[in-house]
């Protein structure tokens, strides 16, 4: 059981330093696509999205 543990590939610090550096920019980006939507959907709707009886 432990050699199935030892198979696969390991990662150096270098390449997960890398790798978490990649995801966290990958992240804001989506975060920066979501609020860009947003922003378009809002002023495309026009004020009037806000204003509305519930």
């Amino acid at each position: 059981m432990a050699d199935d543990e030892d198979k696969g590939i390991r990662l150096t610090e270098e390449q997960k330093r890398k790798r978490r550096s990649r995801s966290i920019a990958i992240a804001i980006v989506l975060a920066a696509l979501v609020a860009l939507f947003y922003v378009v959907t809002i002023v495309k709707l026009g004020p009037g999205v806000i204003d509305r009886p519930l």
